[in-house]
């Protein structure tokens, strides 16, 4: 394969100098760190413990915590930059970086006390793995009509239920996690804690086996009477469903930073596949027909692109991303399926084969309309905002 796939492109959308920067450190730790253990980790469906203390010693696990934290106070920008720029080599280990990001340290930052973030944001920033705990097996897209309950007791609350579809959870030690403390109240009742992974009667279960993204750990959670202090509660009481969204919200822009790192790298690929390959005794990149393909992909790419980029400015901006994070989470994920499937069949044969990157990036595509909200919730977001 063509050493053009280990030289980062230059960005058609305009960045800051501090920005471009950062994305060729990104793009040169991918280089020497990251692509080399991709076929054992696929392998494995497991990422490897090196590679999460390179992201941890390269500041990739708190880009926005504060400096005093041990974090690089940066920005959603710079979340981004660094998810898309991992994706173009394996999706799997962007999404690490991206839950830790978006998911855990956000909704910390967001919601949390001073006296919370003194004493979780330094492990997040150093050494310890989080994990959003949302979704349970009768509440995917309805997210809140969960069943985890959380019981008050003396000093604290009482948590059981299950969780499930937890990205990181095979590796995290600490969960942002989301219980009811009254069914009836529906999501007025539901409560963000931080449940902490050597908790008494807190355990991780089943971890999936899957398509796509197979070195990222997806797992089910079981809580049985965890005790959970007082001074875990994130947020008020009650509030839960503000944080979760407002995750969310937030978490739709790093989905979109992995469909475009993931049709960025299978068209990178699919270029460098069609400039070698000869039939009929020239290239096929000499095909006009395969030309227009490639220049229509790459169209679409850039327009994602610039989708996912103004979310991220607008988020950095203080502005409501609600709408406009999930027309970025939409259309990337379409764009990333129809650039890797064009960059399967451009590889013919070799395409369905485990020798060549394009079934991988295939693969690992599918999950973009699926998680942190499917397709049709993201439309239904969009419409709500269009006729409010």
């Amino acid at each position: 394969m063509s050493s053009d796939l280990l030289t980062p492109r230059p960005a058609l959308t305009q960045l800051s100098e501090d920005e471009q920067a950062f994305k060729s450190a990104v793009a040169e730790f991918v280089n020497g760190e990251v692509r080399p253990r991709i076929a054992q980790m696929e392998r494995e469906a497991k990422l490897d413990p090196a590679l999460i203390k390179g992201y941890f010693e390269m500041g990739l696990m708190g880009i926005q915590a504060a400096e005093s934290h041990g974090g690089a106070a940066g920005s959603v920008m710079m979340v981004t930059l660094a998810v898309e720029e991992i994706s173009k080599a394996d999706a799997s280990s962007a999404i690490m970086v991206d839950v830790q990001n978006t998911l855990v340290a956000h909704p910390l930052l967001s919601a949390g006390t001073k006296e919370q973030l003194d004493k979780w944001m330094p492990a997040l920033c150093s050494g310890t793995v989080g994990a959003y705990a949302l979704s349970e097996a009768s509440s995917g897209s309805d997210a809140f009509g969960l069943q985890t309950r959380a019981t008050k007791v003396d000093g604290g609350w009482k948590l059981n239920g299950r969780k499930m579809w937890i990205t990181n959870g095979a590796e995290a030690g600490i969960f942002v996690l989301f219980a009811t403390v009254d069914p009836a109240k529906g999501y007025k009742g539901i409560t963000a804690f931080i449940v902490e992974r050597d908790m008494p009667g807190f355990a991780v279960g089943k971890k999936e086996d899957k398509l796509g993204i197979r070195a990222s750990s997806t797992t089910e959670l079981i809580l049985e009477d965890v005790f959970v202090p007082d001074f875990n509660v994130l947020g008020p009481v009650g509030q839960g469903y503000k944080i979760a969204i407002e995750t969310l919200n937030e978490g739709r822009i790093g989905i979109g930073a992995q469909m475009i790192g993931v049709a960025q790298g299978a068209l990178d690929a699919a270029v460098a596949y069609v400039k070698e390959r000869q039939q009929f005794g020239k290239s096929l990149a000499e095909f006009q027909g395969i030309q227009f393909q490639l220049a229509q992909a790459a169209t679409e790419l850039e327009a994602a692109r610039l989708m996912v980029y103004n979310s991220a400015r607008l988020r950095d901006a203080g502005e409501d991303i609600a709408q406009a994070g999930a027309m970025a989470k939409l259309y990337s994920s379409q764009v990333a399926e129809r650039v890797t499937s064009l960059s399967l069949e451009l590889f013919g044969g070799y395409g369905y084969t485990k020798d060549y990157p394009a079934e991988k990036f295939y693969r690992d595509a599918k999950i973009g309309t699926i998680y942190e909200g499917t397709s049709n919730m993201q439309l239904s977001t969009i419409a709500k905002g269009l006729l409010k």
